[in-house]
């Protein structure tokens, strides 16, 4: 055999190779993978300006161990939350979250919101969010931390209304529920709030917090399992800066 003809043949012979390894991937993750959901192996999240994949631990004899293992604690503080923080708050689960990411938080729209304190935050945290710690937003419209996570929010002040807008106000046949006397929700961004868990109030509080602000109910989800039901289902998390 020639040189010619024994390059053809490598060549040949590397094809197949690529080929059924990438067959066998694809055969291991249909038969053998975790997947997420039956239609999602995994979802790939942007965090702090790099490519995520969340994804299930593959070792069927995961256990969760650690404070999140624990079944009872002191209540107070440490008391089961209700499914809804508060009227017309939509409660979402895992899959939700999923189509979250894989939708809102991955054009721009929505933000995931990491509501524990910072010491938490820096523990760990779900791929995709940013913490906004609960205690800045139950403050007043004026505090200089509101402002901030309104500005990032995409919350803007509410413009000077014309004559006709004002006069429409006045016989309550103003059109936009998002507009307040003070602050413009119309594009705001939508938001999910997660704590530590069930029997964790800080998301909750949060959330109360925004309502109390004026920020639209119906921009408002919150994902109640939390970080303890997220490793619970072997979910992927993330340390902040590593």
């Amino acid at each position: 055999m020639g040189r010619f003809e024994c390059r053809i043949l490598f060549s040949f012979l590397l094809i197949v190779s690529l080929v059924g390894g990438a067959s066998a991937d694809k055969l291991k993750v249909g038969k053998d993978f975790i997947p997420l959901t039956k239609d999602k192996p995994y979802i790939y999240v942007i965090h702090e300006g790099r490519s995520i994949r969340v994804q299930r631990v593959q070792d069927p004899d995961y256990q969760l161990k650690g404070y999140f293992a624990r079944t009872a604690r002191k209540c107070p503080p440490f008391c089961l939350q209700p499914i809804s923080p508060a009227p017309g708050i939509r409660t979402i689960g895992e899959v939700e979250m999923f189509d979250f990411m894989e939708t809102e938080l991955r054009d721009g729209t929505g933000l995931l919101i990491d509501a524990r304190t910072p010491a938490w935050h820096k523990k760990g945290t779900i791929p995709g969010s940013i913490n906004i710690p609960f205690t800045h937003l139950t403050k007043t419209d004026e505090d200089p931390e509101v402002l901030d996570a309104f500005k990032l929010f995409g919350v803007r002040p509410r413009e000077e209304p014309g004559l006709i807008d004002e006069w429409l106000e006045k016989l309550g046949w103003s059109d936009n529920p998002y507009v307040t006397e003070k602050w413009d929700f119309s594009k705001a961004k939508n938001l999910v709030l997660w704590c530590n868990g069930p029997e964790c109030g800080q998301s909750p509080r949060a959330i109360r917090g925004l309502l109390k602000l004026g920020y639209p109910a119906d921009k408002i989800r919150y994902y109640r399992g939390g970080m303890q039901i997220w490793q619970l289902w072997g979910l992927t998390t993330v340390v902040p800066g590593e």
